[in-house]
């Protein structure tokens, strides 16, 4: 079974952007710390993770910034930063893995989606590699071939 289409959960957004600009080596769900007008505004679907990424702290925490979640629409004074920084919730040994990959390899962790899963707001990471011009005339060419391929079989 597809992990989108599992029961209680709900994706809101994907970063499309993300698999075209790169290719992802390893996935991870965290949890996201944010505040109540941003739950609500991420419930309606207003959040963009086009230029996205995680950054990582001295003291051992992962940072998602970036992302752009638009004020909610009826929220008052009290309401948020579009694009402040948000603290990713995961275990110690994980970002501390993922910042040696960083640091070490020169690879990238960047948001791939946003989802619901039961009444927590989650957000998949994926560890990532910038693929070179010529790897993504590759893809383009395959993913071209894949749907011509699909064409013929329905026809």
């Amino acid at each position: 079974m597809n992990r989108e289409n599992k029961p209680g959960v709900r994706t809101i957004t994907t970063n499309r952007k993300a698999f075209h600009e790169y290719e992802i080596l390893e996935k991870w769900e965290a949890g996201i710390a944010l505040l109540g007008t941003e739950v609500k505004s991420i419930r309606a679907g207003n959040i963009t993770l086009g230029d996205g990424w995680v950054d990582f702290s001295k003291d051992h925490e992962a940072i998602l910034r970036q992302v752009n979640i638009n004020p909610y629409l009826y929220g008052n004074i009290q309401n948020h930063e579009p694009q402040r920084p948000r603290q990713l919730l995961l275990k110690k040994s994980e970002i501390k893995k993922l910042s040696e990959f960083v640091t070490q390899q020169g690879l990238t962790v960047v948001p791939l989606r946003v989802f619901i899963k039961g009444q927590r707001i989650k957000i998949e990471i994926g560890l990532a590699r910038g693929k070179k011009l010529y790897d993504k005339r590759e893809a383009k060419k395959a993913q071209e071939a894949a749907r011509e391929l699909e064409r013929s079989r329905q026809k």
